[in-house]
């Protein structure tokens, strides 16, 4: 890890903003001069042909100035033209002075902005100390705790904990990291009577344990992971192996979201194991957990896919499609980044992986990616054969997927992906530019006259999500344009500005209202994902590099498995 050097903080400049110089103030002297010459030459001799000399450089003025001829007003003029003409160099040599220091001021900027994500981390993971220590999350504006049933039972309370591991320890908080490596020693708990999400629990804390053991090396974490992992293979125990979304840790019995299309398992759920689980058979030996992900794969290759697409909802027993719903957002979106991920994770040799990602993305772009009116790429949800032109914020993640996946498309459609990677990113800003407070909906619609903005209440929310921040994040690695730092640059000044209160930050029920009603919860993907992507935003791309390193869909790193790789940490590079 580099050790960062301290700068002043920059609170409320933006990324092209800067500081006047002696340079700038020169410049305005400079001016100033010209303002009161040029007013003055309109008294003296000849004056037309000197105006004629300054704005279009006549020959007669030039040669005039060159021979210095004897006549009164020639004189005149080429004594005026000397003058002017070296106000125009100086002026000229302190613009170029004055963008030489402009050029630098990135750099600058970016480290200023860079102690601003530690100032964020510092004060969210400070605030879930002081008021929700062991809670899973926290309610900053009553200042407590917060345990969520959105997903299910956790095993033992603190998920914030887990979930900030990695970003603890890649900020170089290491007390804090050192603190939370003693909670889940002595305190996380799996032997519990407990109905958990497995895709939540795998995500956040298999995830988690991992790529805080990979950065760190501490045995606990490994341990850990590998304990937690056993405890979720009974979801697998169904006649198709697709596993269920809920299971109790200690019956080991499972069923399905009472919600889901005819009692199925979602595809976004059972579609994101495979990373975590390929890392389980590596580190522990036991070849279980890859198994399971894999058979997942074979069942998926059985079936018909409507238009190439695959629908959200599979039934687990009889291993049949239930509802042809098609999301790249929630209830499908991480399947499709898996499969990706899957490729890459593998140093490149799962080549099912990569078929089946390009082939889906096809698909995808046949059948659902669309252009507005207004000239805005989004991606629509299909559902039974018919479009629902709207997007979610969870969508916005697929800007950074595709970016991630141009490099190794088929055909020589690298240039293009990125130009549909650069333009969903460009969508998605748009959904936050066109809010009141500049934070972005829960979804947002291309129908009625509208675009790029949720015209259901219902959809104006926004709880920290990291998704437009990730793909911000990945765009910048990859073309280097300084628009995904400026509009990271927007988004933690609204961040700041809205969602900052006294005990942590807080989603907000209504992006277009005038000032922010907050939802009184800092989510636990607040710490592990959007100040993660925003600290990386503004990094070295040497930092965390993206041909070693592969981001689980909570933004935990976890390395590239080489073939010569052993079960021995990583470094982090």
């Amino acid at each position: 890890l580099r050790i960062r050097k301290t700068r002043p903080q920059l609170k409320s400049a933006s990324p092209t903003s800067f500081r006047l110089t002696e340079k700038f103030i020169l410049l305005l002297v400079f001016s100033a001069f010209i303002t009161l010459c040029f007013g003055a030459i309109f008294f003296l001799p000849d004056s037309s042909k000197l105006l004629s000399g300054v704005f279009f450089h006549s020959s007669a003025v030039e040669t005039n100035t060159r021979t210095g001829t004897d006549s009164d007003s020639n004189v005149a003029v080429g004594t005026e033209e000397k003058i002017l003409t070296k106000i125009r160099k100086d002026h000229e040599k302190a613009l170029v002075e004055a963008k030489d220091t402009l050029q630098k001021r990135p750099d600058e900027i970016k480290q200023d902005i860079q102690d601003e994500k530690d100032k964020m981390m510092t004060f969210a993971w400070d605030s879930y100390k002081r008021y929700a220590w062991g809670s899973n999350e926290l309610r900053p504006v009553s200042k407590q705790g917060h345990s969520s049933n959105l997903f299910g039972e956790y095993l033992s309370p603190g998920a914030t904990i887990v979930d900030a591991l990695d970003t603890l320890y890649i900020m170089e908080m290491f007390e804090d990291f050192d603190m939370a490596t003693e909670w889940v020693e002595k305190n996380l708990d799996f032997n519990v009577n407990a109905e958990v999400s497995v895709f939540e629990v795998n995500i956040r804390f298999v995830g988690g344990l991992l790529s805080a053991y990979y950065l760190s090396g501490k045995e606990v974490f490994r341990r850990k992971a590998i304990e937690l992992g056993e405890k979720l293979l009974p979801a697998f125990k169904t006649p198709t192996g697709i596993p269920w979304a809920l299971l109790n840790l200690k019956s080991g019995i499972g069923r399905n979201w009472p919600w889901a299309s005819g009692g199925s398992s979602i595809l976004a759920e059972y579609g994101t194991l495979h990373l975590e689980f390929m890392h389980l058979s590596k580190l522990s030996g036991n070849p279980a957990f890859a198994e399971k992900v894999m058979n997942i794969r074979k069942v998926l290759n059985r079936l018909d896919k409507p238009q190439g697409l695959y629908p959200n909802y599979l039934n687990p027993n009889s291993g049949q499609w239930g509802q042809h719903h098609v999301s790249v957002g929630g209830l499908g979106d991480s399947f499709y980044e898996y499969l990706l991920k899957a490729w890459l994770m593998s140093d490149k040799t799962d080549e099912e992986g990569k078929k089946l990602y390009y082939e889906a993305l096809q698909a995808i772009e046949t059948s659902l990616i669309r252009k507005s009116s207004g000239g805005l790429t989004y991606i629509a949800e299909w559902k039974g054969g018919l479009l629902e032109h709207k997007m979610g914020h969870l969508t916005c993640f697929a800007g950074g997927m595709i970016a991630l996946g141009a490099d190794g498309a088929p055909e020589d459609k690298t240039g293009h992906q990125m130009e549909q990677a650069s333009e969903i990113a460009r969508t998605c800003h748009e959904s936050y530019a066109r809010t009141t407070l500049k934070l972005g909906p829960e979804a947002f619609r291309f129908d009625g006259g509208v675009e790029a903005i949720a015209t259901r209440q219902n959809e104006k929310y926004f709880i920290l999500r990291p998704e437009v921040i990730e793909t911000y994040m990945y765009m910048w690695r990859f073309t280097h344009d300084p628009k995904y730092r400026e509009w990271g640059w927007e988004a933690v000044q609204a961040l700041e500005k809205h969602c900052r209160v006294e005990g942590g930050y807080s989603g907000v029920r209504d992006v277009y209202a005038s000032s922010p009603n907050h939802d009184d919860v800092q989510q636990s993907f607040y710490l592990a994902e959007t100040l993660k992507y925003l600290y990386l935003l503004f990094s070295d791309d040497d930092h965390l590099p993206l041909e070693h390193w592969v981001f689980n869909t909570e933004a935990h790193p976890l390395p590239v498995i080489r073939k010569e790789m052993t079960d021995k940490p990583s470094q982090l590079e």
